[in-house]
């Protein structure tokens, strides 16, 4: 049992290793220029590794794309918090939205992937708003139509849930901006914890804003 706990270990180890070098790889150099070859050296693992655990190369730049931010940012399961009040809801989004922020050097590692991925696209991004994005903007979206009380959702209701959603992702791509101008807001993992308290709060505060604003419109309209 434990020689077989070992070479788990080791399998599991041997596959981060890819994992790790491929992010530093195709972030500098890009999916085309990035040779496996220079990924396993770095990995210190065989050329055949990337074909048993990922398959091909693509498969590679998948797991490097997806995997080292882990269960966030887009894969928060926003559905399991309908039952909760608005504010915790928010809260908990948010904690997990941001908590990737706290990885340091591998989180630049990731933007600067996904940026490079934007302009050298290889459809990883596609795949990542299908799968993950296009989900949990649905499940927000369904969240302010219960809140707000509404029949219908309508471009109102998706035009809140970006605005929402895009308080947070203004710190993932604006990072070195905020650093710059205020150090204090992103520095330390509790500081980060206390953002995404604020954000939550912020998003509560628009989203009455859009009731009262239905509300008025509802009342000229009679």
């Amino acid at each position: 049992m434990a020689r077989n706990r070992n070479i788990e270990t080791e399998l599991h180890d041997a596959r981060s290793r890819l994992v790790s070098s491929a992010l530093r790889l195709f972030a500098e150099k890009g999916f085309e220029a990035a040779t496996t070859r220079e990924i396993c050296e770095a990995a210190g693992a065989n050329i055949s590794a990337i074909r048993y655990y990922f398959g091909d190369k693509a498969g590679l730049y998948r797991a490097a794309f997806t995997e080292p931010l882990g269960d966030a940012p887009c894969h928060s399961d926003l559905q399991a918090y309908s039952s909760l009040p608005l504010a915790e809801a928010l809260g908990r989004l948010f904690r997990e939205f941001l908590e990737p922020l706290k990885k340091g050097e591998e989180f630049q590692l990731v933007m600067k992937l996904h940026f490079r991925e934007m302009i050298e696209p290889t459809g990883a991004w596609q795949q990542e708003i299908d799968a993950e994005i296009k989900p949990q903007h649905e499940a927000l979206v369904a969240l302010l139509k219960a809140h707000l009380r509404l029949r219908d959702v309508d471009v109102d209701v998706h035009r809140l849930a970006f605005a929402i959603i895009g308080m947070a992702v203004h710190f993932y791509v604006g990072q070195d901006v905020v650093s710059a101008i205020s150090p204090p807001v992103l520095t330390g993992p509790n500081a980060i914890d206390v953002l995404a308290e604020r954000l939550a709060g912020y998003a509560v505060s628009m989203i009455e804003g859009e009731a009262r604003r239905r509300a008025q419109e509802a009342g000229c309209e009679i």
